[in-house]
This record gives structure tokens, C-alpha cells and sequence, in this order.
């Protein structure tokens, strides 16, 4: 059982912290964008969902060359005793790059559909920006937020490519549920591939799930009105 439970724990840690990385700099990125007019805009908002179309090798590559031992951060880190490559904590750099967009696009959207005249009032009554945003913005764009923030994880949790460049195949410690179905089917064990795929499968199921019935206008689809 340890075959399997391993990288279930391992994967679900990875996953995690990579959602909780990507919820924060998600909704920061994407409350920026929904209302601050800048030069530069549309760019930040191409680059920022570039992982959602490059393939993961690709992007594996682009943090290989800037965390590895030898990149312009990596080297850096080493300095201080800090490794990445071939850790967990890479695995985790690696799932969050990939998954970001999905947060990103799902906190910009759901900012972007809130009335302004909300925000205009809530400073009309003494709230600074801070107090506008927590108290009256996010609570009225959670369920888009919450939404993106289960589909990040679903993504961290299928992550394979750029996790296998980053920080490779290590039994127990960098080995997460897609790499183990791999390596399971390259040591011919059809048997552990297939339970590491049901469990893998099921989780993603719930997961996006439970996304869905967070989609705005869910309610709306399952009672449409006569």
C-alpha cells in the first residue's frame, strides 16, 4: 500500500501548496488587471497565461534555466544553501507555474463582473481601499475564485511534465501519483497503474466536481426559469 499512499500523500502536499501559492498571487494578479489601467496590460496578461498553452516541458526548461544550480536564482540559492532541483519544494515552484492561469483568468473575470457602483459606494462610506476590497470585492467574487482555485488544484494534481524536469523521480520524496503511473507502466506493473489511475481519477472528478457547481450561473442551469 505504500506504493500507493506515498505519492497520494505526496501529490495531495504538492498540490496544496501550490494552490495556496497560486490563490494568493492569482488574486492579486488578477484584481490588478480587472481594475488598474496600465501600460503594459494586455502583455502582463499574455505572459501570465502563457503556461496555459506552452507545454510543461517547455516551462519545466524556463525554471530549470532559472533555478537550476547553474541559473541566475539557482546559483543565488545555492549560495545560501538552498536547493530546489530535485526537491519537493521544486515540485511544488513547478505544479504553481502551471497551474496559475487557471486561478488568474477565474479572479480577473469574476472582479471584472462586479458593478463598480459597489466600490464607488463602499469608499463614498469612509472604506479605504484595503477594507473596499476585502469587505465588499472578494465576497462578491469568491465563488469565480473558488471555482479557478479547484480547478488549480486538480491541475497541480495531474501535474507531470514540468514536475519530472524539475524535480525528477524519487520514491518518497519527489515521486507524485502521474510520475508513479508512469514509471508503473515503464516497470510493466499494470496492476499499481491502474489503482494509482483509478485514485488519480477520482479525486480530479470531485474536484472539478465540485467546481462546477461553483460556476457562476450554475443555479441557473440546474432551475431554469419557466
Amino acid at each position: 500500500m505504500s506504493n500507493i499512499w506515498t505519492p497520494l500523500l505526496l501529490s495531495l502536499k504538492v498540490a496544496g501548496w501550490a494552490t495556496l501559492i497560486n490563490l494568493i498571487l492569482g488574486v492579486a494578479a488578477g484584481y490588478l488587471l480587472a481594475r488598474v489601467r496600465f501600460i503594459g496590460r494586455d502583455l502582463l496578461d499574455t505572459i501570465a497565461t502563457l503556461p496555459l498553452v506552452l507545454p510543461p516541458t517547455i516551462l519545466g526548461y524556463y525554471l530549470l534555466v532559472i533555478i537550476g544550480k547553474k541559473g541566475w536564482l539557482g546559483s543565488w540559492l545555492d549560495g545560501l544553501g538552498i536547493r530546489l532541483i530535485f526537491t519537493w519544494q521544486g515540485a511544488v515552484i513547478a505544479a504553481s507555474l502551471v497551474a496559475f492561469p487557471l486561478v488568474f483568468k477565474a479572479a480577473r473575470t469574476a472582479f471584472e463582473t462586479i458593478d463598480p457602483q459597489f466600490e464607488e459606494a463602499a469608499s463614498v462610506l469612509g472604506l479605504n481601499k484595503w477594507q473596499t476590497f476585502t469587505r465588499v470585492s472578494l465576497p462578491l467574487a469568491w465563488r469565480g475564485i473558488l471555482a479557478g482555485t479547484l480547478l488549480s488544484f486538480a491541475r497541480a494534481m495531474g501535474e507531470f511534465g514540468a514536475t519530472l524536469m524539475v524535480a525528477g523521480s524519487i520514491p518518497g520524496k519527489t515521486q507524485t501519483l502521474s510520475i508513479a503511473v508512469y514509471e508503473a507502466v515503464q516497470a510493466g506493473e499494470d496492476q499499481l497503474a491502474n489503482q494509482l489511475v483509478m485514485i488519480t481519477s477520482l479525486v480530479c472528478i470531485i474536484v472539478l466536481w465540485g467546481a462546477n457547481r461553483l460556476l457562476p450561473g450554475h443555479h441557473a442551469r440546474q432551475f431554469p426559469r419557466a
